[in-house]
């Protein structure tokens, strides 16, 4: 069984159902209203615990309701959160979600507790890092944090892979401690300056990323590690909730790579459970166990998988 340790948010996803986007100054009729646990760190133990690892959290809650719920959820599904702080005096990390019509969202997140932990945390915490075979960090923790978490990790030699969302600027030298980024294209575009996949990627690469794996939602996923460049594609599902999809990726990336998987097959296995995690409504729900993800790889007769789209 691979360790894997996530440095990351904890939230109450609060989620409404529309459909379509409110203006502004209008009040709009929604549909149905769901709460679950959310936040990309969360969301990203929860993937990588219910794929089979062994995993431990550092990241912060509030000393209220919800920061109770959310432990135990977490808990519950064999998180290890011993360094998932209770902060006394601030609130629970919340996203508010809407959803529309075949599964695409906008959400709004409110960091509460998310935004105290600090490099104290992570030293606290030291002793995760050490063995564990990847870390899983992402950006809705304070920056400075998020880079110092990179850098443990780089320290421990733990396979590194960091999902940059959402969008915040960084110092260059950030990506010398990734082994492993993902980002979708609108973040590959803010990190880069260019809408250019492809380039994109080699400018990450320059800063120091040991390869890029970007997110295309229905479109799949591209690779690059130096010059070489490959397209993933996507499994067709009946998407409800893509919330969770690109936390379900990440997770299951990390997971596959440190069972040491190579790059291409890590990435169409988390194809497989990004696409899962997109029937259901919620992000933590809608998480896949890993016979769900190997089920889809297979197809329905057990052969090649019969939904799938792109470049095998």
């Amino acid at each position: 069984m691979v360790r894997v340790v996530v440095v990351g948010s904890v939230n109450m996803d609060l989620v409404v159902e529309a459909e379509r986007p409110a203006r502004p100054g209008e009040t709009l009729l929604g549909g149905r209203f769901s709460m679950a646990g959310g936040g990309k760190g969360a969301n990203q133990a929860v993937a990588a615990a219910r794929l089979g690892a062994s995993v431990a959290m550092v990241g912060a809650v509030g000393g209220d309701r919800f920061g109770e719920i959310m432990l135990s959820a977490l808990e519950e599904e064999g998180v290890d959160c011993r360094h998932v702080a209770t902060r006394n005096g601030e609130a629970t990390g919340v996203a508010m979600i809407t959803v529309f019509p075949g599964g695409e969202n906008s959400i709004i997140v409110a960091p509460g507790a998310n935004a105290t932990v600090t490099g104290g945390d992570l030293l606290e915490g030291g002793s995760l890092f050490e063995g564990a075979d990847a870390l899983l960090v992402q950006l809705e923790l304070p920056p400075e944090t998020a880079v110092e978490a990179l850098k443990l990790g780089k320290t421990s030699r733990a396979l590194t892979v960091f999902d940059p969302a959402p969008y915040t600027a960084l110092p260059d030298e950030a990506w010398g401690f990734v082994d492993i980024a993902v980002p979708n294209r609108l973040e590959l575009a803010g990190f880069t300056g260019t809408g250019d996949l492809e380039e994109g990627a080699g400018r990450l690469l320059e800063k120091g990323a040991g390869a890029v794996v970007v997110t295309l939602g229905p479109e799949g996923a591209m690779i690059r590690r130096g010059r070489e460049v490959k397209r993933v594609g996507a499994f067709a599902v009946e998407a409800v909730d893509a919330t969770g999809a690109g936390d379900a990726f990440s997770a299951a990336l990390a997971v596959s790579l440190a069972e040491g998987k190579p790059l291409y097959e890590a990435a169409l296995f988390a194809s497989a459970a990004g696409a899962l995690a997109c029937t259901v409504v919620g992000a933590q729900p809608g998480l896949p166990v890993r016979e769900q993800v190997e089920g889809l790889l297979r197809g329905p007769s057990g052969g090649p998988p019969g939904k799938f789209q792109g470049e095998v």
